[in-house]
């Protein structure tokens, strides 16, 4: 019993060294975001704001178009989660519950362009935008997305395969086709998996950096994660603005995880993604 315990405090000990250890980061944004300047250059470091600086914010606001920029991430996100989440949907629900021709194959190709690495399609995406006119222009981020992706068709499929083939078999008996069994039995039952998917599409989406900053151009087009990069370089660097933007860019993904965590991690562990 009592090398159980010690044992146990052994894991929270370690536990609550590794949560400080990651929440630093986080502590230090904030931090710096309610300093001057000049208290950030000065050392030894100061810990605490003593008085914090809110009106950092409201300075941070009035110099750049932030308010475009949060339009912007917002709606590039909501579309790009709506059409990934749909799309993957059927996509996973065909190669998991149907069978036709060459499935197994398709799914290995799909499967193989996880392999792929984002960068070497990067130019031919330009160059394909380029010519349909959409560059500076948020349908070159949220289109695509319409199409899913590779790695939410894997975890939407892993999880329908799950699901008991007898249900499909039940269904078909009182007269279901494969739509009804899709909108009547797999997707009641698969709201951790769809959740998951739609959550690693909105931190994806979010906190996307490179093709924002290749496909956009002008300020009032930029999403929120390229357009705080106006704090660094056009008035020097101001720290305190970079981190404020940084602080309420990162408050949306707290909020999220704060109120589906619970499903998230039933996704996570139904899916088969944990190690």
């Amino acid at each position: 019993m009592g090398a159980r315990l010690v044992e146990r405090l052994l894991v929270y000990l370690l536990l609550i060294a590794g949560s400080l250890i990651f929440a630093f980061p986080f502590f230090w944004m904030v931090r710096t975001s309610l300093l001057s300047m000049s208290e950030i250059a000065t050392f030894p470091p100061i810990w605490i704001p003593n008085p914090p600086r809110w009106g950092n914010y409201a300075e941070m606001w009035e110099q750049g178009p932030f308010a475009y920029w949060v339009r912007n991430s917002i709606t590039v996100t909501v579309l790009s989660v709506t059409g990934n989440t749909i799309s993957s949907t059927l996509a996973a629900y065909g190669f998991a519950r149907t069978r036709f021709p060459g499935r197994d194959k398709l799914f290995l190709m799909v499967l193989a362009t996880l392999m792929i690495p984002f960068h070497v399609y990067l130019v031919p995406q330009f160059v394909l935008f380029w010519k349909f006119g959409w560059l500076d222009k948020l349908y070159a981020l949220w289109v695509p997305a319409m199409f899913g992706s590779a790695f939410s068709i894997f975890i939407l499929r892993q999880y329908f395969l799950t699901l008991p083939k007898e249900l499909d078999e039940a269904a078909i008996m009182d007269g279901a086709n494969k739509v009804n069994i899709l909108t009547s039995i797999v997707l009641p039952l698969s709201k951790p998996a769809i959740a998951t998917v739609a959550i690693f599409t909105f931190i994806g989406t979010w906190n996307e950096f490179v093709r924002p900053l290749v496909f956009l151009r002008t300020p009032n087009s930029l999403t929120l994660a390229v357009g705080i990069r106006w704090f660094t370089g056009r008035y020097g660097t101001r720290f305190d603005w970079l981190m404020c933007g940084s602080v309420l860019a990162l408050l949306p993904i707290v909020v999220v995880f704060f109120f589906v965590q619970k499903t998230f991690i039933q996704g996570i562990a139904l899916t088969g993604l944990k190690g």
